[in-house]
């Protein structure tokens, strides 16, 4: 008599689980744990198409202030000279082209989720190690692709608020409660309900297909997106601080 394998096949592109994955994580999650192969290519071209949607609107709320005039101003406008502030308004001017408003944030965005994808799935995957967890990095990937659809939901309600708002989300996540530290306004920024969403999801997808304990898992995933929310803070705070400076230095 033959003997079954228990071990579920995958579909390359499953886009019925990406409901499932959200509202029935812990069922869905169990049977990506059995699946035979990778199936983290359905939520990474979610997320890369929602990404790419938003880049769009904002691109066009961007040319479309542009034509209108309206330029978004440093918080120090005020304390600038009159030769830094009118090389601030060339540059803003020779930055409204389509590469600059379309074809650069795109790829931006498309790189840091990819790559912050590779990442996270390779830290938590080391976290989950030490922590004494059964997995493998293929298991780490799709688990952190699928965590991540939150974002997908994020991008599709931002869309809709800046279509209907007119302009930019002026201050993102829970940014707008401070003013005073470049750093924690960063942090804040990437802090709101899908982030802990998705953070839920990881610990959800680790414990089932990792076999931790529920401390084990909130402990690695916790600790791990700690570190990656400073690390990215303070590379965004830098980013934007030499941005200040090579502005006013022009």
């Amino acid at each position: 008599m033959t003997e079954l394998n228990s071990a579920v096949p995958v579909r390359k592109l499953n886009i019925a689980k990406i409901a499932q994955i959200l509202f029935q994580p812990r069922r869905t999650f169990a049977e990506i744990a059995g699946e035979t192969a990778s199936s983290w290519l359905t939520p990474m071209l979610t997320l890369s198409l929602s990404a790419l949607l938003s880049v769009i609107v904002s691109g066009y709320l961007t040319s479309r202030a542009a034509l209108l005039g309206e330029v978004s101003l440093p918080p120090d406008w005020q304390y600038w000279t009159p030769d830094m502030q009118n090389n601030y308004m060339q540059g803003q001017q020779s930055m409204q082209g389509p590469v600059f408003v379309y074809v650069i944030p795109l790829v931006s965005a498309l790189v840091g989720l990819w790559l912050g994808w590779l990442i996270l799935s390779g830290l938590l995957h080391l976290g989950s190690t030490l922590l004494g967890g059964r997995g493998s990095m293929g298991g780490a990937l799709n688990i952190v692709g699928w965590a991540s659809l939150p974002f997908m939901v994020r991008d599709m309600l931002r869309v809709v608020f800046v279509l209907l708002a007119g302009h930019a989300i002026v201050s993102p996540g829970l940014s707008g409660f401070v003013s005073n530290s470049r750093f924690l306004i960063q942090i804040l920024a990437r802090t709101d309900l899908f982030f802990l969403w998705s953070a839920v999801l990881l610990i959800i997808g680790f414990s089932i297909s990792d076999g931790l304990s529920k401390s084990k898992s909130i402990t690695g995933v916790i600790v791990v997106l700690i570190i990656l929310l400073l690390a990215q803070a303070g590379l965004s705070t830098l980013v934007s601080s030499l941005g200040g400076l090579a502005t006013k230095g022009l």
